[in-house]
């Protein structure tokens, strides 16, 4: 019986990509874009949607090292994603240098992390709710420290030239009476930061789960005296985990800042993101982080074209429904 209903479940999935593939690569009859609407609406809907997925993976991924593989509740996590953000428009404004940006939020974000794992959560392993109620306090004392420096407008972090403009991809966004077709345009520099979100996905899978370091930070959230046992500082490890993890917060940031805008607000609506992302993919999961991202950021923007008024229950549906049937998420360990 069992056997059968994951036969099914497959079979629907299998049915569902198939679908999804043939509204993104076939061109639509006319009947269809009569009830659909434009194909060139869904599809600029679907990539901001994985382009957004992109965003919500990097703000999420340091998020699950911090929560979800060690434990931290840290619901500061968003106050490290803004205050990334405010620092690479500094860093842009003085230098005028993109690339930069990414450095010197990494490092801020990063320090503060460092400061937050050494100062609070060293003192109160295992305390979850101790954890996040002084967390809470530190984001509300950040946001209107933030609030004061920056005031209350909203910031663009300017994207160099080269990443200008846009490519045409290879997706039919309609057909002409005359039988010409019209290939779908697309911002580069969506592209380019989608495409690095990947890398740095794969590139943490692996390290988490093919070097040494990362059976180290695995087996130290299992077994910590065991760790400790055979010479491996763990507290050095765990404070150099946070402080990636908060570094992956602040290039979310400057992410954020560049296709999106930066103002007050954004740390709680990507904190809560973060959880909603984590708990739908998963605790401690890479590539349940992706999915879960993936997910919402699809969820997002196709129903603000074809379901505005409900996009925002969207989300909460979604994790509603995962938590109802599979409580530690789609790639979560049971």
């Amino acid at each position: 019986m069992s056997r059968s209903l994951a036969g099914w479940r497959i079979a629907l999935v299998a049915l569902a990509v198939v679908l999804f593939a043939w509204l993104v690569l076939a061109p639509w009859p006319q009947g269809f874009e009569a009830v659909f609407g434009r194909k060139k609406v869904f599809l600029n809907a679907v990539l901001n949607g994985i382009t957004l997925g992109g965003l919500y993976f990097l703000v999420a991924s340091g998020f699950t090292l911090i929560f979800g593989l060690m434990r931290n509740v840290n619901l500061a996590h968003g106050s490290l994603y803004l205050v990334g953000g405010y620092v690479a428009y500094e860093t842009v404004e003085a230098t005028g240098s993109w690339l930069l940006s990414f450095v010197a939020a990494f490092l801020v974000t990063a320090f503060l992390g460092l400061l937050l794992q050494w100062f609070i959560f060293r003192r109160m392993e295992g305390q979850d709710l101790r954890q996040t109620l002084v967390t809470i306090g530190i984001s509300i004392v950040a946001a209107d420290v933030m609030l004061w420096l920056w005031g209350g407008g909203f910031y663009q972090i300017a994207a160099p030239a080269a990443l200008g403009g846009a490519t045409q991809l290879p997706l039919i966004s309609s057909v002409k009476s005359n039988g010409d077709t019209v290939w779908l345009t697309y911002p580069i520099v969506r592209l380019v930061i989608f495409a690095a979100s990947v890398v740095l996905g794969v590139a943490m899978w692996l390290v988490l789960n093919r070097t040494r370091l990362g059976m180290m930070v695995r087996a130290g959230v299992d077994d910590r005296d065991m760790l400790s046992a055979i010479a491996v500082r763990v507290p050095i490890l765990f404070m150099l985990v946070f402080a990636f993890g908060a570094g992956l917060a602040g290039v979310a940031g400057v992410v954020g800042g560049t296709f999106q805008s930066l103002a007050p607000g954004e740390d709680s609506r990507f904190l809560l993101v973060s959880l909603i992302v984590v708990i739908v993919g998963g605790m401690g999961s890479i590539p349940g982080a992706a999915l879960g991202a993936l997910i919402i950021g699809l969820a997002e923007q196709l129903g603000s074209v074809y379901a505005p008024t409900y996009a925002v229950a969207l989300t909460f549906l979604i994790m509603v429904a995962v938590l109802a049937f599979r409580p530690q998420g789609l790639m979560g360990r049971a």
